[in-house]
């Protein structure tokens, strides 16, 4: 494993982090409780040292099963967790619709304290807005309480999750310049490379660690589908639409002399692909077993793209793969519609 320093902060991060929604959600296949804790527990054995997770994964036990992984291991591990969600008062919930959000001073601090309560600790290294609309980026009141957290010795630092789905420029670009938060949390990947480009001169110039999850876009960049992949309804990648899944695979098969005698997987090169930028601090895959963990946590000791492979990869990006597509959906934003049906991942 090797480690890279998020953004500014202190916090010397493992370049592949474990999304703890993967164990804890229920939305990428079934894991109980003990199997969960116990890939957690495999990870930090492959050097895997920052769990990302949210108080509102399965409300509370994404954050109880890292307790429950991690009973006396505080001092050798990071943990960003997020806020936002009041899963409190409105527990009722349909498939995975975002429940109502709540971001004032009381509820930030009320949040906290349950999440410190659940994660046994008395303190938090990353404490991340979950997925904030533009009025939140632009709170005062929002980033007063979180400084007077950070003075008090609750949360180390605090940054933002953008999300649920792709978009958020404007969101992350304001939060990075107004508010200077040292963490951002976004989607990329080689199929989904938009917005994030947008994202990585702004955060060199303001510093900040940018924090890339669904690498693979959901397994696509991976060996586990070799036909367009439908998925449970439970699941949380099947909210993909299915001719997206399609187009996909399709570009799939434009990438596959990444892992052609290069001494990697096409699973290792999505990785490396976002840890070419050195704005990025750590990758977030999804882990869903043990197989996983190994080839994941290998990519840090698979060999760079070359220089070659990053200019095809960019001639590619320019003609979209040479796959004809339908008009492309829209990157969302604090200014758009909100979502019929999202999750809060």
């Amino acid at each position: 494993m090797k480690y890279r320093k998020l953004g500014p902060t202190e916090l010397n991060v493992s370049e592949v982090a474990f999304g703890v929604w993967t164990v804890s959600t229920g939305w990428w296949g079934k894991m109980t409780e003990a199997e969960g804790a116990e890939l957690l527990q495999k990870a930090l054995g492959e050097g895997v040292t920052f769990y990302d997770t949210a108080d509102t994964y399965s409300e509370g036990l994404g954050e109880t099963i890292l307790a429950r992984a991690f009973p006396k291991k505080r001092g050798e591990i990071i943990i960003a967790t997020k806020f936002g969600y009041d899963f409190y008062s409105f527990q009722a919930r349909e498939g995975h619709r975002e429940r109502p959000q709540n971001f004032t001073p009381q509820f930030i601090r009320y949040a906290c304290e349950q999440s410190l309560r659940r994660l046994k600790t008395d303190y938090i290294d990353l404490y991340q807005l979950h997925n904030p609309r533009m009025e939140h980026v632009r709170s005062d009141d929002i980033f007063t309480t979180l400084e007077d957290m950070v003075r008090e010795g609750k949360i180390r630092y605090y940054g933002v999750a953008l999300g649920p789905d792709l978009g958020w420029l404007e969101e992350g670009i304001a939060a990075m310049q107004e508010r200077r938060v040292p963490s951002v949390q976004l989607i990329y990947s080689l199929l989904e490379p938009d917005p994030g480009r947008a994202f990585f001169p702004v955060a060199q110039q303001e510093g900040s660690g940018l924090l890339a999850r669904v690498p693979h876009a959901s397994e696509i960049l991976t060996d586990k589908y070799l036909e367009p992949p439908t998925f449970e309804p439970g699941d949380h990648r099947a909210l993909r639409r299915a001719q997206w899944l399609r187009q996909a695979m399709e570009k799939r098969k434009h990438l596959l002399f990444l892992a052609q005698g290069t001494g990697r997987t096409l699973a290792q090169a999505a990785i490396k692909f976002c840890m070419a930028q050195p704005a990025v601090s750590a990758v977030l895959p999804n882990i869903t077993s043990q197989a996983d963990l190994k080839e994941y946590t290998a990519a840090c000791d698979a060999p760079d793209l070359t220089p070659g492979e990053m200019a095809r990869i960019q001639q590619l990006l320019e003609h979209n793969y040479y796959v004809e597509e339908g008009p492309r959906e829209e990157l969302r934003s604090s200014r758009t519609a909100p979502s019929p049906a999202r999750s809060q991942g």
